[in-house]
């Protein structure tokens, strides 16, 4: 039987957090992390982890104080499950998210939801996972799902009206980030100091608040980025990945 152990105030300076083990460049995100973690303990956020030095958990908490810009009533907002390297094929996603499905349900929570996308992209979850389990897609935009399972006959979850926007007035190339993932700190020092190199104007939203992360001007999980006014992606940029974008 596998083990698995959920973050709390006892042990989360102990544990490891999964993404970025054992590599020191990453360090000050894991801390801010860790910080991001304990301050949403309070809003019922979980981060479920098998036993094991690897990628495997999930992480969640419900919809009303998930930093994310879409609204709703009662629903589990799933950030992130992942399952890496030799972890894979072997039912650990599927009880990290009957879990969490079950965790809902006996809190009285109407459903469980999470953002997906109609192609695999890096940092969104793999929506045909979901599919196996009955999620279905209630909101859309662009190639971005939202997907639900619904325990009753509830309103369900939307993205917010600032997210369908995916624009902004600037014309540089600016990143909304926040410190739910802990890769992001290093990037956005690496990023600074690329753009500061080549004298490229780079500009840097940080997400740091529920009501920033609730009108954000796009879909948004952990990091977005726009160029000449228009969304282009969610992927995290190290300077290489910057460097070939722009080109």
């Amino acid at each position: 039987m596998n083990e698995y152990i959920n973050l709390d105030e006892n042990n989360i300076e102990e544990e490891h957090i999964c993404c970025a083990i054992g590599d020191p460049k990453h360090q000050d995100g894991v801390d801010k992390k860790k910080e991001w973690i304990k301050s949403k303990l309070k809003d019922g956020h979980v981060f479920r982890k098998l036993n094991a030095r690897g990628k495997i958990f999930i992480e969640y908490e419900p919809i009303e104080t998930a930093w994310v810009p879409i609204n709703g009533k009662n629903y589990m907002y799933i950030y992130c499950l992942w399952v890496a390297g030799s972890f894979k094929g072997k039912g650990i996603g599927k009880e990290l998210l009957e879990y969490a499905i079950e965790d809902a349900k006996s809190k009285k929570m109407s459903g469980v939801c999470t953002l997906v996308s109609q192609k695999k992209k890096p940092f969104i979850g793999d929506k045909k996972f979901f599919e196996h389990f009955g999620f279905k897609v209630v909101d859309t935009i662009n190639d971005y799902e939202l997907m639900a399972l619904s325990f009753d006959t509830s309103e369900t979850p939307k993205f917010s009206d600032s997210a369908r926007k995916m624009e902004i007035d600037s014309q540089d190339f600016t990143i909304y980030y926040s410190n739910e993932c802990p890769y992001v700190e290093y990037e956005v020092k690496e990023l600074s100091l690329y753009a500061k190199d080549k004298g490229i104007k780079l500009n840097f939203i940080k997400i740091d608040s529920l009501e920033k992360a609730k009108n954000a001007p796009c879909i948004f999980n952990n990091w977005a980025n726009f160029y000449k006014g228009k969304f282009v992606s969610n992927t995290i940029l190290n300077a290489n990945a910057f460097e070939k974008l722009l080109k």
